[in-house]
């Protein structure tokens, strides 16, 4: 029986970095906006536009900054992700049915409910590719303002958060890798099968080095990206083969911790931390010319009502219709109230809204559009979101017990 200083849930360890990172990605999206509507604006665009490359031979390899970010620093974000849902559905709040049916549906009600808000606004118009916009829950900017609400709130609540963002980042890679991409390359794809493959070989094999599959990942990561298949879904493949439980038992008796959460402790830091408030810096600086005239176009109303109202009706009405029809209940420390304030939270999309927003075939105008839709439904709903989950807190004390460590199972 582990001790009490055992007895800390990884998911604690999440939630933290990602509340802190939250902070930083509001920062980070503020001086973007800040930068791209002064006078350095034409300077900062170009800054993003820069072209860098590496030579092999004659041959030149290059793209700009900006797709440096998208397309190669935001694989290590897709990676956690991915990471991260494999640890819930292995050793976490997901490995239980009866616990993640909850979540699970209420990520799903909170996916589709805005997707169709978007597609009756926008549907057979220019903008009709934007409907995964609105799909999406930005965890770290979720939690963080759920941090800012106070001490004393039930773990169930940042819990169910944390697990419905995960379902919600498992359906958008999901989407990106269905609904946004736009052909295939053949040569890409078969070296993707077989580098999966020998990835899935050496998970069987009971190889635990992080240098083999860190090396393995690299050549899927080129595979992805020549495929035609977003880049970053070479992430979340990667983390769908490290293994999440430990080999033999050490000869020492000391425990071991598995593959998979030893790199997702050396990784999640550096995604939080930087990654994502880079990927803010380099996509949330969009130029606020456009007014109310792009809040009240077709693509930006619909991405505002679809995170907004969407949201909430999407979790509050599938996790009422659930807990009607079948003998769910909600979870310990979480009442109708405090769901309503979830789901408005949950409208927070930020980080995979505008990624999606990248993909989309959206003209110059529709993208600053759906960007400057993003962050105003971003900020309607951390504002909202957060009286909304004070007044439905307000009293609440600490039932906020560690519980089980997952991490060397």
């Amino acid at each position: 029986m582990p001790g009490p200083s055992r007895l800390l849930d990884p998911l604690r360890d999440f939630l933290r970095q990602e509340a802190a990172s939250g902070v930083l990605l509001l920062g980070a999206a503020i001086v973007a906006l800040v930068l791209a509507n002064s006078p350095m604006g034409d300077a900062w665009e170009a800054l993003w536009e820069t072209h860098v490359g590496v030579f092999v031979g004659d041959q030149v390899f290059g793209m700009t900054l900006h797709h440096v970010v998208n397309d190669g620093l935001m694989v290590v974000f897709f990676l956690v992700v991915g990471l991260e849902i494999k640890r819930e559905l292995v050793l976490g709040e997901l490995r239980d049915p009866r616990t993640a049916m909850l979540p699970m549906v209420a990520a799903v009600g909170g996916a589709v409910v805005p997707a169709v808000i978007y597609l009756l606004l926008n549907a057979g118009g220019p903008g009709a590719s934007g409907w995964g916009v609105p799909m999406a829950t930005d965890i770290a900017f979720a939690l963080g303002i759920l941090a800012l609400v106070g001490r004393g709130l039930p773990v169930a609540l940042r819990v169910f958060l944390a697990t419905l963002a995960i379902v919600d980042d498992l359906i958008a890679v999901v989407v990106i890798a269905l609904f946004y991409t736009s052909s295939l390359d053949l040569l890409g794809v078969a070296e993707v099968v077989v580098v999966m493959a020998l990835l899935i070989v050496a998970n069987r094999r009971g190889v635990r080095s992080l240098a083999v599959y860190g090396g393995l990942g690299i050549a899927l990561w080129l595979g992805v990206l020549v495929s035609g298949v977003h880049a970053t879904i070479a992430g979340v493949l990667l983390a769908a083969t490290i293994p999440a439980v430990v080999g033999a038992a050490p000869h020492d008796g000391r425990p071991t911790r598995s593959p998979l959460v030893r790199l997702e402790d050396l990784l999640h830091p550096w995604s939080a931390y930087l990654v994502v408030p880079v990927f803010a810096l380099a996509n949330a600086g969009v130029r606020l010319s456009g007014g109310l005239d792009s809040l009240t176009s077709t693509v930006g109303l619909g991405i505002i009502v679809g995170l907004v109202v969407g949201k909430p009706i999407g979790i509050l009405g599938s996790t009422w219709l659930l807990t009607r029809l079948t003998r769910t209940q909600l979870p310990d420390g979480l009442t109708w109230p405090r769901m309503l304030a979830l789901g408005i939270l949950a409208g927070i999309g930020f980080t995979m809204s505008l990624f999606i927003a990248e993909l989309a075939s959206f003209d110059a105008a529709g993208q600053r559009d759906a960007k400057l839709g993003v962050l105003a439904a971003t900020a309607i709903a951390a504002s909202i979101g957060w009286v909304a989950m004070r007044l439905a807190t307000r009293g609440a004390r600490g039932n906020d017990a560690p519980a089980p460590d997952h991490r060397t199972h």
